[in-house]
């Protein structure tokens, strides 16, 4: 399909089961295959991000299967990958890219990594730059700094600390932190810069206390990986319901509630949540949603003051924490009551598409003011939403956020709809299932 049009949403109401976490399930998958022992999945992503990851892993010599029951069983290697020679291609999955290619380089082998042109465009310098300073011997097949890769047998050396960039994507720490226990040494990563998106290195941190790895930490400035540890399967995981693909539902039960609609209901993530994403909830509430919240449940509506207004309040907030959903709230700002500005964002434009210019570009499109820089954005809405055909530029997130503005009475092509099976191939189906 090379296009979706979406009819003006009249209200939503309703519940949705959430997919997998796809920050959970491709940390699980790698963890999973350098354990020792079997693990079974419950509850694993199915989508384009986890079947990239999958796949290298077979390739890599782990055996995956599926039960009769539809779960995922991996029988893990006990360190380091058994194939030791091997062409993987990661599409645009930087959640397999960025690990796979710290664990590959400690691994012993020669490896070529390559991935889709976006991939190409992510950099990834700071992480070869980490590892080599390990001794890891890594080329760079194309642009220096950037994919793809040649990974060759090298000897990783005792140097006990190494430092990486935390300011420009978190997904090198964690590739780091799920790798550095190949090497049986105990090494500190100290974070050169602000961290950014420290919610997702929690995540990473929670993930290698459940495989037996505890690591030591120095606030967000460094992390101590110990000598000895060996990754152990736990035997099964629940992955839980992935927070950023909430963030569409949740805000479309709070602009649905300004005219009557609502509430929504998603289910799979909640209080009990690892993922730093369930606070875009937080945010929701503060533009004037009646959020509710359970372990493993949150709920979105608008509040009686934004009811009254017949519009969300406008907010001037920093972002870093939640740079995905935060993707939501320049979408929600078209039915705000005034301009919206998204702070310390910078992140956005290294991911699946410069997605600060993207949403700018789009955002216009429907009619509302829009203003840049180089790591914020402000959205002034407009008297009244206009049709519009959005490009998606390959981007899930951007296909799922503009579906939202179609709840402006408008409708709205999404081009090249079909690049939401990165992460929720389901997802227009569970939009529909909920709208009138």
């Amino acid at each position: 399909m090379q296009f979706l049009d979406l009819e003006p949403i009249r209200s939503v109401a309703g519940s949705v089961k959430l997919p997998g976490s796809k920050s959970i399930s491709n940390r699980v998958l790698l963890l999973a295959a350098l354990a020792s022992g079997e693990t079974r999945l419950h509850d694993l992503l199915d989508s384009d991000d986890t079947r990239v990851m999958l796949d290298a892993l077979r390739t890599l010599g782990i055996a995956v299967k599926r039960d009769d029951r539809g779960e995922t069983v991996v029988t893990g290697a006990g360190g380091a990958f058994p194939v030791k020679a091997a062409e993987l291609f990661l599409g645009n999955a930087g959640t397999a890219f960025r690990p796979l290619t710290a664990a590959l380089a400690l691994c012993g082998g020669e490896y070529r990594l390559s991935g889709v042109v976006r991939m190409h465009e992510r950099p990834i310098g700071d992480l070869v730059d980490a590892l080599r300073g390990l001794g890891a011997s890594i080329d760079y097949a194309g642009v220096e700094g950037y994919p793809p890769l040649h990974i060759r047998p090298a000897s990783v050396r005792a140097v006990g600390k190494v430092s990486v960039r935390g300011d420009v994507s978190s997904q090198f720490l964690t590739a780091l932190l799920l790798a550095l226990p190949l090497t049986g040494r105990e090494t500190t990563i100290a974070v050169e810069g602000d961290l950014i998106s420290k919610p997702y290195v929690e995540i990473t941190l929670g993930t290698l206390r459940r495989f037996g790895i505890e690591v030591a930490r120095d606030g967000w400035k460094s992390f101590t990986v110990p000598a000895g540890v060996r990754y152990t399967s736990p035997g099964e995981i629940w992955v839980e319901g992935d927070a950023s693909s909430a963030s569409y539902f949740l805000a479309a039960g709070a602009i649905s509630g300004l005219s009557g609609g609502g509430p929504v209901r998603v289910e799979g993530v909640g209080r009990a949540s690892v993922q730093g994403d369930v606070r875009f909830a937080e945010a929701l509430e503060q533009m004037g949603a009646r959020i509710a919240m359970g372990e493993n449940w949150i709920e979105a509506t608008a509040g009686e003051k934004a009811k009254r207004a017949g519009k969300l309040k406008a907010f001037d907030a920093d972002f870093n924490h939640i740079p995905d959903a935060a993707m939501t709230l320049a979408v929600a700002a078209l039915f705000a009551d005034g301009p919206c500005t998204l702070r310390n964002i910078g992140s956005w434009r290294v991911k699946e598409t410069d997605r600060i210019a993207a949403m700018a570009t789009e955002l216009r499109k429907l009619g509302a003011t829009v203003e840049e820089g180089k790591d914020w954005l402000r959205v002034t809405p407009p008297a009244a939403l206009r049709p519009a055909t959005i490009d998606t530029y390959d981007d899930h997130r951007m296909a799922m956020c503009f579906s939202l503005a179609a709840l402006g009475g408008v409708t709205v092509r999404i081009n090249d709809p079909q690049c939401v099976n990165k992460t929720f191939p389901g997802y227009f189906d569970a939009l529909a299932r909920i709208s009138g």
